[in-house]
């Protein structure tokens, strides 16, 4: 088969692979019909992720046929249109049956990491059953990919951990995919306001679209005097931080109100100052957060219902025998303005 494979820092190769075999009893043979790039897989090819070894096949999203299953598997069969969950989960381990899927002895974040991931024509899955999810009939597929990953971790991450509550006020940091996820699910909870920051004018011109009710251009470095501005002197109930570097989390310790949240979603590569002499008194509360996918088959339901439309997030399309061109695209997201591409196995 033909495989997208890691070749060490700054290195990548589309691959002649063996098809993958069945390994454990509860294991799933998928036949990968779409997946994408996350900007995780951009970090491991910068050698920021060094658990990742040379020779691995990335990606940890999409959607696929079950091929083959285990002995153990009893909720697929093969023929199932599935979604294949960024997070894969034992469901016995102490951590998961505290519903902390991420943290799995035997799973977590591995497809794509620590196994041979989704960028491929077929992947293996552990613990299939609980690792899967079936299409239902009637709905976007492409919409569908967008919940291996993004979704519930802007979702997760971002929303529940920033405790979005009716007629609060929201600064999302980064407009990019996650940003904007965050986006499209804080609205289940009808914020007053959703003020989007990003120094990316299309992405704000996205996010505008999407439902933010205010846009703000950081590039000249008055953001944090426009948003103090806009909300009275006061700051934002919750600052989600969606990029990950040091700028942007000192823009949300900046941001947030007295009470309020800052929750962390950025994949942080480099140390942030947490300015305790500002922030000692203000009652606020840091949380920091890898997807459980807990809430996927919640999602799930609202796309199915067409109340949540994540399809709108997809920029470009490619196929399989394309995808050196698809992470040229989505690297250089500033100039190409990607935001998720969307891959034809």
């Amino acid at each position: 088969m033909k495989a997208l494979v890691y070749q060490g820092p700054g290195k990548k190769g589309l691959e002649d692979r063996p098809v993958p075999a069945l390994v454990e009893t509860t294991d799933a043979i998928v036949k990968v019909t779409k997946t994408t790039i996350c900007g995780t897989d951009l970090h491991i090819l910068k050698g920021d992720v060094p658990t990742c070894e040379p020779g691995r096949i990335l990606g940890h999203e999409g959607i696929g046929i079950v091929e083959q299953i285990g002995s153990g598997v009893t909720h697929f069969e093969p023929g199932d249109r599935v979604l294949i969950s960024c997070i894969t989960a034992c469901s016995k381990c102490e951590y998961c049956r505290e519903g902390m899927y991420s943290h799995c002895k035997k799973g977590g974040w591995i497809l794509g990491h620590k196994i041979n991931g989704t960028q491929a024509e077929y992947v293996r899955i552990p613990f299939a059953d609980t690792s899967l999810y079936k299409i239902p009939d009637n709905v976007d597929e492409e919409a569908i990919v967008m919940l291996s990953d993004i979704l519930p971790t802007g979702f997760e991450c971002g929303v529940l951990n920033g405790k979005v509550k009716p007629g609060s006020t929201i600064a999302i940091v980064g407009a990019g995919p996650i940003g904007l996820a965050a986006l499209l699910t804080t609205q289940f909870y009808s914020p007053a306001e959703i003020i989007m920051v990003d120094v990316d004018d299309h992405r704000l011109e996205v996010a505008g679209s999407l439902g933010a009710t205010q846009l703000i251009n950081s590039q000249d470095g008055k953001a944090v005097d426009k948003i103090m501005q806009l909300t009275e002197g006061k700051g934002v109930d919750t600052a989600i931080e969606a990029v990950g570097v040091p700028a942007t989390f000192i823009m949300c310790e900046d941001i947030v109100a007295p009470g309020g949240v800052i929750a962390n979603i950025g994949v942080h590569g480099a140390k942030v100052d947490l300015h305790l002499e500002k922030l000692w008194s203000q009652n606020i509360t840091i949380t920091t957060r890898l997807v459980d996918t807990f809430t996927t088959p919640m999602l799930l339901k609202t796309i199915q219902s067409k109340k949540l439309k994540p399809n709108l997030l997809i920029s470009h399309h490619f196929t399989l025998d394309k995808i050196l061109d698809a992470y040229d695209t989505f690297g250089r997201a500033a100039e190409t303005h990607a935001l998720k591409v969307i891959i034809k196995v």
